[in-house]
Order: C-alpha cells, then sequence, then structure tokens
C-alpha cells in the first residue's frame, strides 16, 4: 500500500502528518481570528461587534461537535481498516460518514438560522450586542454544510498518507477569506456582514477542492450515494467512538455559553468580548499541542490494526515529549507579551489593559493541557471509548463548570471565570494522561499478538 505507516522512524512518520495537518489548521483558523482582528478595529463600534461575534463561539463549536460525531469516530475505524487491509470496509466507513455530515449539516441549519434569536440571547447576548451578532450569523449558516465536509472529509484525506493535499484545501480557502475580509469589511462598507460572506465563500472553496480530491485518481476510495444509505451498526461504531469528539466541541460549546451568561452578569459586554480574544489567542497557541496528537491519530491507528504495538510507544512517547516542550515555550510567551496578545484583536485601552490581567489567570499552568490532549487521542485512535468519553465528561462537564458557576459567587467575580480553565488544566490533564499509561501504555503487548484495550 502506498501509505501504510507502518515502516520508517515513528517519529518522523507523525511529523510528516502533523506539520501540514498543523499548517493547514492554523490558517484554517485564520478564518475566524482574522475576522475577530478586523472587526475589533472597526473605529466606534470595535469593542462591541467583537463581543457580537464572540457570541457565535457557542454555535460554531456545535457545529464542529457534530463534525466530529462523524468524522473523529469515522477516521480511526477508517485507518485500522486500513491496516487491516479491508479494503471495501474502509471505503464503506467513508460513505457512511460522508451522508451523515450532509444529513447533519441541513438539520442544523434549519434549526440555528429560525431560532437564531432565542438561541443568541440564551448564549448571552445584550440587545447592543444582539444586532451585530445576528448580522454575522444569519450570513454564516449558508457554509454549514460546505464548511462540515470540508473539516470532516479532510480527515480522510490525511488518513490515507495526503497531509499536503489535506492542508491544500484547507490553505487555499483561508488565503481566501483573508483577501476578502478587508475588502469587504472596508472597501465595501459591509463590516460584520463582509466578514460573515467571506467567510462562507472561502468555505465553499475548500469544500470544492475537498471533494474534489475524492473523485480524483489519487483517491482510491470512491464516495457513492449507494453507500451512503445508513448501516445501523456501522453507524453505530462510527458514532460511539465519534462521541468523544462531539462531547469535546460540545461541552467547548456549553462552557463557552456559561461563560459568556456569568461574565455579562458580573462584568457586562465588554467582558464577553475579552472571551472572545482570550479564546483566539487559546485557539492559536494551543493549535500544535493539539495537532501533534491528531497528526499522530491515524499512524497509531494504523499499527493497532496491523499489530505493531511497539510503533505505538515511541508514538506516545514522542507526542507526550513534543506536545509538553511546545507548551512550556508558548507558556513562557504568555507571560512575556501578554498585553501585545491582546492589542492584536483591539485597540480599545480598557479592553487590553484589562485583557492583560484576565490573560495570565486564563493561562496559568498551561503546560498540563497536553495530558488531556495527548490521553484523549490515544483513548480514541484505539477506540477505548469509554475512556474517551469519561474524560471529555470530566474536565470540562465535572471540574469546569462548576467552578465557573461557583467561583464568581465566592468572591473571585470575574477572574472566577477565567480561573476555571487553569484548575481544569491540571486536574484533568494529570487524570487523563495518567490513566492513559496505566491502562494503555504499560498494556500493549508484544507485536503480532492480539490486543483488546
Amino acid at each position: 500500500m502506498k501509505n501504510d505507516f507502518g515502516s520508517g522512524a515513528v517519529w518522523k512518520v507523525i511529523l510528516r502528518q502533523a506539520i501540514p495537518l498543523l499548517l493547514a489548521q492554523l490558517v484554517h483558523l485564520l478564518y475566524n481570528v482574522v475576522d475577530r482582528i478586523y472587526l475589533g478595529h472597526l473605529e466606534d463600534i470595535g469593542s462591541i461587534a467583537l463581543t457580537g461575534v464572540g457570541l457565535i463561539f457557542p454555535l460554531t463549536t456545535l457545529i464542529a461537535a457534530v463534525t466530529n460525531l462523524f468524522a473523529s469516530g469515522g477516521a480511526p475505524l477508517f485507518s485500522i481498516a486500513r491496516g487491516a487491509q479491508e479494503e471495501n470496509k474502509a471505503q464503506k466507513i467513508l460513505n457512511q460518514v460522508t451522508g451523515g455530515l450532509l444529513f447533519s449539516s441541513v438539520i442544523l441549519f434549519f434549526i440555528a438560522y429560525f431560532f437564531r434569536k432565542p438561541i443568541l440571547y440564551l448564549f448571552g447576548a445584550s440587545d447592543a450586542s444582539y444586532a451585530y451578532a445576528d448580522i454575522y450569523l444569519k450570513i454564516y449558516l449558508f457554509g454549514t454544510t460546505a464548511t462540515m465536509l470540508a473539516t470532516g472529509l479532510n480527515n480522510f484525506i490525511n488518513a490515507q498518507g495526503y497531509p499536503r493535499i489535506g492542508m491544500n484545501t484547507i490553505v487555499i480557502g483561508a488565503i481566501i477569506n483573508i483577501i476578502l475580509d478587508p475588502i469587504l469589511i472596508f472597501f465595501f462598507h459591509m463590516g460584520v456582514a463582509g466578514a460573515a460572506l467571506a467567510t462562507v465563500i472561502s468555505q465553499y472553496v475548500s469544500c470544492y477542492y475537498v471533494m474534489r480530491f475524492f473523485f480524483s485518481d489519487d483517491c482510491q476510495y470512491a464516495i457513492t450515494w449507494k453507500e451512503m444509505i445508513p448501516d445501523a451498526e456501522m453507524y453505530k461504531d462510527i458514532t460511539s467512538l465519534g462521541v468523544t469528539g462531539f462531547i469535546m466541541q460540545g461541552t467547548n460549546s456549553l462552557v463557552s455559553i456559561l461563560c459568556n451568561v456569568t461574565l455579562r452578569t458580573f462584568g457586562g459586554d465588554m467582558y464577553v468580548g475579552i472571551m472572545t480574544v482570550l479564546n483566539s489567542v487559546r485557539e492559536i497557541l494551543s493549535l500544535p499541542a493539539l495537532t501533534i496528537p491528531q497528526g499522530a491519530t491515524p499512524v497509531i491507528s494504523y499499527n493497532y490494526g496491523a499489530r505493531q504495538y511497539s510503533r505505538i510507544r515511541s508514538g506516545i512517547l514522542f507526542v507526550s515529549i513534543s506536545s509538553l516542550i511546545y507548551t512550556a515555550i508558548a507558556w513562557i510567551i504568555v507571560l512575556l507579551y501578554p498585553g501585545a496578545m491582546i492589542s492584536i484583536f483591539t485597540n480599545n485601552m480598557e479592553m487590553v489593559a484589562t485583557g492583560t490581567h484576565s490573560l495570565l489567570l486564563y493561562f496559568f499552568g498551561f503546560v498540563f493541557m497536553t495530558g488531556q490532549a495527548t490521553g484523549q487521542t490515544i483513548f480514541t485512535a484505539l477506540k477505548c471509548k469509554k475512556r474517551a468519553i469519561f474524560f471529555s465528561l470530566f474536565r470540562k462537564v465535572i471540574i469546569i463548570v462548576p467552578l465557573t458557576i461557583l467561583l464568581p459567587r465566592m468572591g473571585f467575580g470575574v477572574d472566577g471565570v477565567f480561573l476555571a480553565e487553569p484548575i481544569s488544566n491540571v486536574l484533568g490533564g494529570l487524570a487523563c494522561y495518567i490513566t492513559m499509561i496505566i491502562t494503555v501504555f504499560k498494556r500493549l503487548p508484544e507485536d503480532g499478538v492480539e490486543c483488546v484495550l
């Protein structure tokens, strides 16, 4: 097979997957981040426009969660089937995921579009911020199907050993978004609507290039309507594994809603805008720590199917060490330049001063997030469904949600919202990683032996 992940130094194979994936996701992140940067610097309305767009974050995260339900569940099963030389099964998994993404995207669009007003007020909108949130959302939602197909099926491009193609499909859309943003926002004076329209156009371009790959000669797995007909047993396998990714993103949405509502209650709209900025900084700085494990996922899943467990152990060690080194460096950068990071997104001096303090709280103990990211990825890659689901819920629902509710009411005020994240990183990250070492790493047998974890 052309890309079997079963030979060569494991760390090199992982990096060949992770580096293009990192570049692709970094550029993809610019879809939203560039919007926030431009909108945050709009004259007079920058702060409230930034707050309005920040209210969309829980919904975009929910769309990503549903995408993960199918894609993050199907991609490891796809890789395991490839490793076991089960080509027909691999193709069917691809088609079942494609059908699930198409159907769910249509459902999400209609629900979110026609109920967007109550949804946005539920997410913490005020009368002032709602106007900007609504303008952005009602345009953004028309890209739902495109973004779900582009993001979800990209996993299957990478799983076939074509990370550069996967990178290019995302990069080309992001470049178009970056070019269109200032043209539509400033030159055509479209403001928030221009930012949303630029994003939607770029999403459709990315989707086009993803689909073009699956109908090209490079792809050995065909997308066909016939194989999209739901297979109950296969959907059960895909979604039971993908529920981990769904919960991770879904709980992000829940926490984001709770943070917005609490911050608006204890601090007002400005603090909702600050949380938008902090989420943007976190998305950028955490990306390599998340992408390295993601790049390792198809490699680890493939070798699990091929029963090459020594390569899995090497992969786990490489991911752990490299992620830890990176997050330590990122944390130091935050400590040295917190104000500069906030200033990228706003020229409001009050927001910069207040946001600098909040950023230092929010990023305390940043290195511990590697435990959650690494452990969670390994559980998913090796089909350890129950542990993957538990630790998805443990950090966000069991730790962050209660802390976000309680700390502000125990005298910490808005600082309590920002402290919940680092506390959860320490407790959740350590618990997840230690469990992975004990129940997975130490239990892997010799190569060639059947293993059920």
